[in-house]
């Protein structure tokens, strides 16, 4: 991350015109976005640095690519890396790499937790309660996240077998482990951390499909 004034400003400066051209106030947005009207002005006013979580709410609320926030802001990303980014086949390891050196995030990031979290829900999702959260839960979270990332066409068709197929305790478990950890899980990496912030959904998309690859291997 640059901390060179002049991006400061350039970012304070966009943010002005955004909400010109939009007639907002800084008070609106701050309605918009949940954030501090006071926070607002320090950022605009380049005396506080935004974070990658102000920078994805103003994007949302100023109807403008985040990416173009996140350079203006000093963030080294670019437009390329960010689709890369949010592919479900770049590879797992691939994705730890990213993961690893990004400065994105504050906390080293660590794949045995997706693991970990797996295998707890695996176990609940045999359960009538397990069963409830994913048949009264699941679609509220699509609608929740916009439909955001390519994972979810792999999360949708995991839902419909898990619905309305006859499936075996071993195929029940992987597909209820993947759902419920995208309804309950209290995220490695926070949603709002972009570009990041489904990564770890999509890691658990990933690591349920090479299960039920498995699965599907040593049945034949």
């Amino acid at each position: 991350m640059s901390n060179n004034r002049a991006e400061d400003q350039n970012l304070g400066m966009l943010i002005k015109s955004l909400l010109k051209e939009r007639s907002l106030s800084m008070r609106r947005l701050s309605s918009l976005t949940g954030i501090n009207t006071a926070t607002i002005s320090r950022i605009v006013n380049h005396k506080q640095q935004a974070k990658p979580s102000h920078l994805q709410l103003f994007a949302q609320h100023l109807e403008v690519p985040v990416v173009k926030l996140l350079q203006a802001a000093g963030y080294d990303v670019e437009l390329n890396e960010v689709n890369t980014m949010s592919d479900i086949f770049v590879s797992i390891d691939s994705i730890q790499e990213i993961l690893i050196s990004s400065n994105f995030l504050d906390h080293p990031f660590n794949m045995d937790q997706i693991y970990l979290e797996l295998d707890k829900y695996e176990q609940f999702s045999l359960t009538k309660e397990g069963e409830q959260k994913i048949f009264e839960e699941y679609e509220k979270k699509v609608e929740q996240v916009r439909g955001t990332g390519p994972f979810i066409h792999e999360l949708n068709k995991m839902y419909k077998s898990f619905i309305e197929e006859n499936n075996s305790t071993e195929k029940h478990k992987i597909l209820g482990s993947v759902l419920l950890y995208f309804i309950l899980s209290t995220d490695i990496i926070p949603d709002y951390v972009f570009p990041f912030g489904y990564l770890d959904d999509c890691l658990a998309v990933q690591i349920g499909l090479e299960r039920l690859s498995k699965l599907q291997n040593s049945s034949n």
